[in-house]
């Protein structure tokens, strides 16, 4: 790599991290906490208010509450879904319309999160967490788990994810592909 390029990957990619990681908020500098620590969540002031949106979120998507996900969405989100697909709140809330205008089915899903750990550096928050779907349709019952990382950025006093990144998890005994 020539001196320019090795510079110009600096700049673009190792600054905006770095900057991104300092906070007047940060930790003193020792040992990361652990999930279930209690400096965990100190280190997340507002993760009780965090952790209640997650909540009332996938409360609201599992009965595709358009209300909830506008709320819950940033106009400026970046989305990737389990599928490799990215898309925006545009195309999420246009999904949504769609789906309420559909013919009823006697599908019905229920998501659930477990596992939730929260950062929280100033007015931005990290959620990272195992979404469990379960859904339901006649007499069968299927579960797939994902996990899911939000980025929030706290504006005007309300919580929003701007960025969403989720992966699903393999079923236990079946081969990687």
């Amino acid at each position: 790599m020539s001196t320019n390029g090795l510079l110009a990957f600096i700049v673009f990619s190792v600054v905006p991290i770095s900057a991104f990681a300092q906070s007047s908020h940060a930790a003193p500098k020792s040992a990361p906490p652990q999930a279930g620590s209690a400096s965990l969540a100190e280190s997340a002031p507002d993760s009780a208010e965090l952790t209640q949106l997650l909540q009332q979120f996938l409360a609201g998507a599992s009965r595709n509450d358009a209300a909830m996900h506008d709320r819950f969405w940033a106009d400026d989100l970046v989305y990737t879904s389990a599928l490799g697909r990215r898309k925006g709140k545009a195309d999420i809330m246009r999904e949504i319309h769609q789906e309420s205008t559909a013919p009823a089915s006697d599908e019905t899903a229920i998501y659930s999160a477990e596992d939730i750990r929260i950062r929280q550096y100033g007015t931005t928050a990290i959620i990272a967490f195992r979404l469990v779907g379960t859904i339901t349709k006649g007499e069968k019952t299927d579960v797939a788990n994902y996990l899911n990382t939000g980025t929030f950025l706290k504006r005007d006093g309300k919580w929003q994810a701007v960025a969403w990144q989720a992966t699903k998890m393999p079923v236990e005994g079946e081969p990687m592909k």
